[in-house]
């Protein structure tokens, strides 16, 4: 049947092809991790299609209230990776624009934004310009995480370390941070240690290391402290989490349901060069809970 709109009609055509229309298509009105189905105790990928419509994201982290999200895409169009934020606002995910700011971390409260050895205040107008933490953490490298009393942990690299670097944590005595001091061996065993998450209550450790032992590559472990506040001996999270690929970069999201981490690989280009090509997986946080040993 073949329909010919009349002049009549156009107009109000023409008004529901507008505006309202657009947003009404483009809107993902769920807050929480896009409307995204929630995985299990299985892994399962994470791949919202408002942040990856060609498949190039990599991971990102929300703000503390869920209402941006900073990320990251590579490989394909993007020949290095490219930092974007979306913001949740009026009920929807508007657009993603580029951002110079890379991988930050929010405080609880959202007054602080980390950004490596740096950091942002929120101010009445948005954030402050951007401010040296200070000394003890002139030597991190490779991801940073900061517990709810403020304690900072960090892999430092050092000469004597060739390159492999240890985690450490410094904390705030009198209102100055300390020099780090290096965790033990439960922790700083294998290569390319990098990537810490601490939980809030200091109760348990993540990071990513290549050891002997692993599942191949770069594998995720934790340890658990014990009633004396001791480290246990790493626990390697198992073969669900790690595979013969790389995993790394732990993190449970602020509300406490769901472990984040990357995994991929390295590939080698025609000139020769390493390129990774990695994503970002999530798993129920009662993985970690499966793990706690039982005092």
């Amino acid at each position: 049947m073949n329909f010919k709109p009349t002049l009549i009609m156009l107009p109000f055509c023409l008004m529901l092809s507008g505006k309202n229309f657009a947003q009404d298509k483009s809107c993902v009105s769920a807050q929480e991790y896009f409307g995204e189905q929630p995985p299990g105790l299985m892994p399962k990928l994470f791949d919202p299609k408002i942040v990856s419509p060609e498949g190039r994201f990599e991971g990102g982290m929300y703000n503390h209230d869920m209402t941006e999200f900073y990320f990251t895409r590579k490989n394909g169009k993007y020949k290095k990776r490219t930092f974007f934020v979306i913001r949740y606002e009026n009920g929807c995910w508007g657009e993603e624009a580029e951002t110079d700011i890379r991988w930050p971390q929010f405080s609880a409260n959202g007054k602080v934004m980390r950004l490596g050895k740096q950091y942002k205040e929120r101010t009445a107008t948005g954030w402050s310009q951007p401010k040296n933490l200070g000394a003890f953490i002139q030597e991190q490298g490779h991801g940073l995480s900061v517990s709810a009393n403020g304690t900072y942990y960090f892999p430092f690299y050092k000469k004597q370390d060739n390159g492999h670097g240890n985690i450490g944590y410094s904390q705030r005595v009198n209102g100055q941070y300390q020099d780090p001091i290096k965790l033990g061996p439960q922790i700083n065993t294998g290569e390319w240690i990098a990537h810490p998450y601490i939980s809030p209550d200091e109760s348990y450790l993540m990071w990513d290391v290549v050891r002997d032992v692993g599942h191949g590559g770069s594998d995720i472990y934790i340890s658990f402290k014990n009633k004396e506040g001791e480290w246990l001996p790493a626990i390697n999270m198992g073969e669900h989490i790690n595979t013969d690929s790389d995993e790394s970069s732990p993190w449970i999201s602020y509300d406490g349901k769901y472990l984040f981490f990357s995994r991929g690989d390295w590939h080698r280009r025609a000139d020769g060069s390493k390129n990774w090509v990695g994503r970002s997986y999530w798993v129920d946080a009662k993985v970690i809970e499966n793990l706690r040993p039982k005092f």
